[in-house]
């Protein structure tokens, strides 16, 4: 058995593009998955797994099932407790030393590399800042998210053009690698 995470983006924002948590439950559990659990309003759940589908392929099949269940279609990043550790690990900044409303993950479908962000004028965003992970952006906002101007700017479609982009504070993404460890 595999435990992943799936990341919904864009969904239970403002009253819109509404999913209910237990509606994504069952819909994952329909798709055979065992170990079913939510976290938080705002589109992630964990699941285990025996199959051996990879992450594109299952991240399909809640596209596909989200889609015909709630008649809008979403984007889906399934990733395994491997990958959201290393993740973690890996990331850049002090974490411990920062509140998690000042510390953000972006996940991308892809790998990006740092000349997607090679035109920004990184001095003139300080002190917020970022850094390019593995098919992830961290991002240092010490105001949080909804005041960063970097954040705005990164969120830009000429910049994400051809990927999946989903962002999670650092509480959630530590909370995704607890509950993946299975």
């Amino acid at each position: 058995m595999t435990t992943f995470a799936a990341l919904l983006r864009g969904i239970n924002v403002g009253g819109h593009r509404k999913i209910p948590m237990a509606g994504l439950r069952g819909l994952l559990e329909e798709l055979g998955h065992t170990a079913v659990a939510t976290h938080l309003q705002s589109g992630n759940a964990v699941f285990s797994t025996d199959g051996d589908d990879d992450e594109d392929n299952l991240a399909a099949g809640i596209v596909q099932l989200l889609e015909k269940r709630f008649g809008f279609p979403v984007d889906v990043l399934v990733r395994d407790h491997a990958y959201l550790r290393a993740v973690r690990e890996a990331c850049p900044f002090p974490a411990a030393d920062l509140q998690p409303r000042q510390l953000h993950v972006t996940y991308f479908s892809a790998p990006v590399d740092a000349d997607r962000f090679a035109h920004l004028d990184r001095p003139s965003f300080l002190p917020e800042e970022f850094r390019v992970g593995d098919r992830a952006l961290y991002l240092y906002a010490p105001d949080g998210l909804g005041r960063s101007r970097l954040a705005d700017t990164l969120a830009r479609p000429r910049l994400l053009e051809g990927l999946i982009a989903t962002t999670r504070n650092w509480n959630t993404v530590v909370k995704l690698e607890e509950l993946t460890r299975g």
